[in-house]
């Protein structure tokens, strides 16, 4: 039976994602262990920038999430940059230089051709299209091999994204052939709402609504024990990512740049400070930065660096999510 969610918020319609699944009673044998599963369940946000599950426990990496954002509107698939911001992610994507599905690989290259830059040349001359589709899943590298087995540890779990203007806002629909509750959705959430966001300020429109289908939303059985709904006070994002297309492609150029050296092993601590700082501006970037580079601060041991980064970001909602993670 489809299951229906919606919510002003990323963090209020996971709350009622993980109550669903948890009162289901017969788990299912899945590929890596038994999985309570919810088939057909669309999930629908009506403030996407209001994008972090603040609630879950355990919390959810916000350097990670950033820089993860960043490395995918680059069109990247190099594991070694994103694995510094998050060491156990070969662990479920496997090892090798490249992510075989890597998301920003996907989107702006690996069909031939760029898919933000041509979603944003339909909308922009078209607004009323119902064609622009950005495809993620690509049948003939993705799907079973002999005897059905995967062709690679990391199959995209996202399918594609489909786009309209609608009512002068940038309406965004994702669709996923499977979504882990815990590992996954948080982060999800925050990829495509990112790039929703970052698409509708190239367009210059406002942001409709994020809607999510996951064709089998799940939870492992090993994982039931491990997950929780906290009670913190509401936390709002005040920061906004919509920038002109220039201006935009150059800020995630630079910060990129940045992560490309703040990755490098033994890096000093005036160095990062550097990198961390860089006065774009515009305070949303600026905001991204601090936390990315706080990351790699804290990774080296930096606490008076880290404590100062933090301080510095002027996002409220960026510093309450990293002090429930580096707390946790």
């Amino acid at each position: 039976m489809a299951e229906f969610i919606s919510g002003k918020t990323a963090n209020e319609v996971w709350g009622k994602a993980i109550n669903l699944l948890k009162k289901q009673e017969n788990p299912l044998y899945g590929r890596t262990g038994e999985v309570f599963e919810l088939l057909h369940t669309f999930i629908s946000i009506e403030e996407p920038r209001q994008k972090w599950v603040y609630n879950r426990i355990p919390p959810i990496s916000i350097g990670y999430a950033l820089a993860e954002l960043v490395w995918i509107i680059n069109g990247e698939e190099r594991s070694d940059i994103i694995n510094t911001w998050n060491p156990k992610l070969e662990k479920y994507a496997g090892k090798g230089d490249i992510y075989h599905g890597a998301y920003g690989k996907r989107i702006r290259s690996h069909f031939g051709f760029d898919q933000i830059e041509k979603a944003y040349e339909t909308l922009q001359n078209v607004p009323e299209s119902r064609q622009v589709v950005i495809q993620i899943y690509d049948t003939k590298d993705d799907f079973p091999i002999e005897n059905g087995m995967p062709r690679n540890e990391d199959i995209p779990c996202n399918i594609c994204s489909l786009l309209k203007v609608r009512n002068g806002k940038l309406e965004w629909s994702q669709i996923m052939r499977s979504n882990d509750v815990l590992l996954g959705m948080p982060y999800n959430f925050i990829q495509f709402t990112g790039l929703q966001e970052i698409l509708a300020g190239w367009l210059e429109i406002d942001l409709g609504s994020y809607n999510h289908y996951s064709d089998s939303l799940h939870l492992y059985s090993r994982d039931v024990a491990k997950i929780g709904i906290g009670k913190e006070p509401e936390i709002k994002n005040d920061d906004n990512l919509s920038l002109s297309k220039n201006e935009s492609e150059k800020m995630f150029k630079e910060i990129y740049f940045r992560m490309k050296e703040l990755y490098l092993y033994n890096i000093t601590e005036k160095r990062i400070h550097s990198l961390a700082k860089i006065n774009s501006g515009y305070v949303a970037y600026d905001n991204i930065m601090l936390i990315i580079a706080a990351y790699i601060s804290h990774k080296n041991k930096y606490n008076d660096l880290t404590k100062n980064l933090i301080e510095s970001c002027t996002n409220d909602s960026y510093a309450a999510m990293w002090n429930h993670w580096i707390n946790s």
